[in-house]
């Protein structure tokens, strides 16, 4: 049986950021392997971070994005207390997911909130494009499943993979903030901007700006 010395200990606590006795226990569990203890406390944890969803957030930070002063995004994080909203870690957290969400721009936080709706108009979508593909009438069913499937890892902010990070998703971001921290993190809701979105420029406009570009010539 291998013996856990201190300077094993010490070198799990530095992979994994875990307390001392908690890599001490990983260790005796695991014969003193290194990478079987870091599979066993990340399952610890992760089944504590679950645990700790069920919790109430009602703190946390309002944090936002600007992009060249013609995009912004605003997000709301909550956690359980102020001493964990004011901490550095959290804010770090709340300034990626404002930029996370500018830059993968999802359309909802999560796979329960997907509107029916949408759903609907991008099956759609994938039909008619798969038709103008030629694929046979009697394959396209299924292959749009399957892209309805994906479709939640495209457009729900949770199912994302991180920007930042492209190996863990933002939901393994927040299990790690929750590991971190010891309370529940919860990304509520989250707003992005484009400037004149949704306004019509009209024609004069439209002739102003390119005779500005031009220089005044036709």
């Amino acid at each position: 049986m291998t013996q856990i010395t201190a300077k094993l200990v010490s070198e799990l606590r530095e992979k994994t950021g875990a307390g001392m006795m908690d890599c001490k226990k990983a260790l005796g569990e695991v014969n003193g392997d290194i990478e079987k203890a870091i599979d066993y406390l990340r399952q610890k944890g992760l089944a504590a971070a679950q645990k700790k969803q069920s919790r109430v957030a009602a703190e946390g930070s309002i944090g936002s994005y600007i992009h060249g002063g013609r995009m912004g995004v605003m997000v709301e994080v909550n956690c359980e207390t102020d001493f964990v909203a004011k901490s550095e870690d959290f804010q770090i957290f709340v300034k990626d997911i404002a930029m996370h969400v500018a830059a993968a721009d999802p359309k909802f936080v999560r796979s329960s909130e997907m509107d029916q709706a949408y759903v609907d108009r991008e099956i759609t979508i994938y039909t008619a494009q798969l038709k103008e593909e030629g694929k046979p009438e009697n394959m396209i069913p299924k292959i749009v499943e399957g892209k309805v499937k994906k479709l939640a890892s495209e457009v729900c902010l949770l199912e994302q993979k991180f920007i930042k990070n492209p190996d863990i998703s933002v939901q393994d971001l927040i299990n790690e903030l929750t590991i971190k921290v010891g309370e529940k993190i919860d990304v509520r809701r989250f707003v992005k901007f484009n400037l004149g979105e949704g306004i019509e420029k009209r024609v004069d406009d439209f002739a102003s700006e390119v005779a500005k570009m031009t220089g005044g010539q036709h």
